[in-house]
């Protein structure tokens, strides 16, 4: 909910910095944390790496599919690294200071990655859908320039995504509290703090959200449609889990990153954060990240093969 206008808030000094209110106060607590999520972030870094420089070094995983999935690795290493190392850092500091433009800079770019992964998962999905509904076009349908065409789009809806979001919310006047509840500069505890009247900003990045999340969210559930028809319509048991191998991966990398974000933001639109929100907040930004390159290696009998010719030429 939008707060009304302050009349007084040109009269007071304006906020040049936040302070995170992170988790817990208690030390102890802290550095518990710092030990608990410096090797998530470890093993985030390793495991999108690792997958990236998988792909890229064996043939035959040069496919549309898997130079997506080097993009989501990609993806999720550049937001995961715009908020984990911060959130480290406030850890070990008795003062977890943010200055304001570094605040702009936080949302703005983890805006970019987050609402990019948002539509290469749609594109995924679409990947998929293209090579179970019809597998003779495939390599004629997702040619070189398409997919192309598709990775610029997905980069071009997050920037756009995140300049709106940015402006919205730093066009605000923070002249009041300058206590974020919450462990990074995400959206909706900013604009708690605002002593402005941002029922309009709430609107704007409201409908512009909803239109890329929600589009993206039916071109997958359209997609999953005609796949899951797809399949029904093979008449062997062995063809049908074969066919639905090559989606779950995708199938659960989309339930992780939807569900917890959905959970987040339409819970209670606006809500003050709480512990609860915080710890949702860790999945998509700690968790989702570092599980990605599992679910696809794991899971993917193509990168278990050419894993293991890699080390077998080593």
């Amino acid at each position: 909910m939008s707060k009304p206008y302050s009349s007084t808030w040109r009269n007071q000094t304006l906020v040049t910095e936040f302070i995170f209110l992170g988790f817990t106060d208690d030390p102890y607590l802290q550095i518990l944390l710092f030990v608990l999520f410096l090797p998530v972030y470890l093993i985030t870094l390793l495991g999108n790496v690792s997958i990236s420089i998988l792909i890229k070094t064996a043939p035959s995983l040069h496919t549309p599919m898997y130079l997506f999935i080097v993009n989501l690795s990609c993806m999720d290493l550049c937001y995961s690294s715009i908020v984990t190392p911060k959130m480290l850092v406030t850890f070990l500091c008795s003062k977890k200071v943010i200055y304001l433009t570094s605040c702009a800079a936080q949302l703005f770019f983890y805006s970019i990655f987050s609402t990019s992964e948002c539509l290469l998962l749609a594109v995924m999905a679409y990947d998929r859908h293209v090579a179970i509904c019809n597998p003779l076009r495939y390599s004629v349908v997702m040619n070189g320039r398409t997919c192309a065409e598709l990775l610029l789009g997905t980069y071009t809806g997050g920037v756009l995504t995140a300049i709106v979001i940015t402006t919205c919310t730093f066009s605000l006047a923070y002249c009041e509290s300058n206590e974020i509840n919450h462990y990074f500069c995400d959206l909706p505890p900013l604009m708690k703090l605002s002593c402005s009247d941002t029922s309009t900003n709430e609107m704007i990045i409201f409908i512009f959200a909803f239109c890329l999340g929600g589009g993206s969210l039916t071109v997958i559930l359209i997609s999953y449609g005609y796949i899951i028809s797809a399949i029904l319509k093979i008449c062997t048991t062995t063809g049908r889990q074969r066919a639905f191998s090559t989606c779950t991966s995708h199938l659960t990398v989309v339930a992780l990153f939807y569900g917890s974000l959905l959970f987040m933001y339409l819970k209670t639109a606006w809500s003050p954060s709480g512990t609860q929100d915080k710890v949702v907040s860790l999945i998509y930004t700690a968790a989702i990240p570092m599980l990605n390159p599992m679910i696809y290696t794991l899971r993917n009998q193509d990168v278990k093969q050419a894993l293991s010719k890699l080390i077998k030429n080593m």
